[in-house]
């Protein structure tokens, strides 16, 4: 059976997920997240570098409600000197705790590494291209300010770059999340809301993620007493490039079927993400399986 801890006593959960990028240092961003429901919230804020370093130069977490552990804000502060690569989700895992809430703070530092892959520091003169080249241009200096591009979505594989050359794409890249304008605020902003709505014998999961580039709204219907998911759904509004980006969106429909178990997490990113998938359905459904109980 399906359920989740969350929905005790209740039929409905929301979560809110917001974050932002500030062009606060000459060699730096900072990164800020807060993830928050009715019970908990948490804001954590890290200068990081960029690609290909990814470094964590400064980290300071607050908790926002009263019921969090309060300790687990101030042991944040050792993220200092991490890499945000393979290894740091279980960093913030450990310097998160078991106290109350704590799991907001790991979430909190996965979403800062996520904002991470967003916004980058080249040369102004390197955007230069954009003005003529379109998305092609855009899509050379994707894998030119992002060290870990290639290859890690449909999109910035072999395939992706041959079809961008046969296809027409459009993007809504612009040239200041390359190279942003010193001190700048908010270069990049996205917020994400994760729900759960139980109706009867069916558990529904949305998850929802808007920034500049990127709109999806995915959903789940899940049969409670067999697990097995009934329905899976989405809708892309705006994709980094339309017409490429589109390709995997469809993989959403190989879920239907499948039983949602401790393994699933697991099975589904040669089913929707990988080089022949799309990394956003990965991590939106990933992060929603995380809130379910088997």
């Amino acid at each position: 059976m399906i359920g989740s801890t969350l929905l005790q006593g209740r039929d409905r959960y929301e979560r809110v997920v917001e974050g932002w990028v500030d062009n606060s240092h000459e060699d730096a961003f900072t990164h800020t997240v807060r993830v928050h429901d009715d019970s908990f919230g948490v804001e954590l804020s890290a200068v990081c570098t960029p690609s290909p370093g990814y470094e964590v130069r400064e980290a300071r977490a607050r908790a926002l409600t009263d019921r969090m552990d309060r300790a687990a804000a101030s042991r944040l502060a050792e993220l200092r000197g991490a890499r945000m690569v393979a290894g740091f989700a279980r960093r913030l895992t450990v310097l998160a705790g078991a106290g109350a809430g704590s799991s907001f703070f790991v979430d909190a530092g996965i979403e800062v590494a996520r904002l991470a892959r967003q916004v980058a520091k080249l040369p102004r003169e390197a955007t230069a291209a954009m003005a003529t080249g379109g998305p092609r241009a855009c899509w050379d200096l994707d894998t030119t300010g992002w060290i870990d591009l290639p290859d890690s979505c449909f999109t910035y594989s072999q395939a992706g770059r041959a079809l961008l050359e046969a296809r027409e794409v459009t993007t809504p890249m612009v040239a200041d999340l390359y190279s942003p304008p010193p001190g700048a605020s908010r270069v990049f902003v996205r917020k994400r809301v994760l729900r759960l709505v139980r109706t009867g014998p069916r558990l529904h999961c949305f998850h929802s993620m808007h920034d500049n580039v990127h709109g999806f709204d995915i959903h789940y219907e899940i049969e409670v007493e067999s697990g097995r998911i009934a329905a899976a759904d989405s809708i892309t509004s705006r994709l980094p490039y339309q017409g490429l980006c589109t390709e995997p969106q469809g993989k959403i429909a190989s879920l239907r079927g499948e039983t949602v178990d401790a393994g699933l997490r697991k099975r589904i990113q040669p089913l929707v993400g990988g080089p022949a998938g799309c990394a956003q359905l990965y991590d939106l459904t990933s992060d929603l399986l995380k809130l379910l109980t088997v």
